[in-house]
Parts: structure tokens; sequence; C-alpha cells
């Protein structure tokens, strides 16, 4: 039987595969942590919304030439957990920076 990364792992690239994406590096940890952020910073369902919109943000930047794809993808992933923290923040009425 295969673990939980495992199977993340093959979802992975077969995802990328289907795509025509196999030479995009994804760090599944990382796509998780963000969601984890988002699920417990915003509410629950933000989590799948949160990565999706990110890994668009991503792609648009990438594709338009405007960063490399590794590099879009850390901005994004950044500035989606940045919000969801800043998020958190506001609505437990902690000033944020």
């Amino acid at each position: 039987m295969k673990s939980q990364d495992e199977t993340l792992e093959e979802w992975c690239r077969s995802l990328l595969q289907a795509y025509e994406l196999e030479d995009v590096q994804i760090d599944v940890n990382t796509i998780l942590s963000l969601a984890g952020v988002a699920a417990h910073s915003v509410v629950r369902p933000a989590a799948p919304l949160t990565t999706f919109i990110a890994g668009f943000a991503a792609g648009l930047a990438a594709g338009s030439g405007q960063a490399t794809n590794a590099a879009a993808m850390t901005a994004a992933m950044d500035r989606a957990r940045t919000l969801a923290a800043d998020y958190d923040a506001e609505s437990a009425g902690t000033p944020v920076e």
C-alpha cells in the first residue's frame, strides 16, 4: 500500500503529464503548507481556492515572461501566504504591519 506522500507525488506527476508540464517542478509540501495556512487563517474552503489562484497568478506571470516558472510560483505562494496570515490577524483584531 502506498503512503499518502507517495500517492500525492504520483498524482502530481500524472497531472503534470496530462497538462504536458513534465518539466515543471512542484513542491507538494509547500503547496500543502499554503493550503493549511489558508484553511486555518481564513476558512477551510479557502485552501483549494488559495492554491488555485496562486497557481493561476504564477502561470500568468511566467507565461507573460515576467518571471521564470520557479520565481513566479515562489512569489505567488509567498504573497498568498502573507495575505492569509494578515487576514487571520485582521479578523482577530491584531494590527497588521
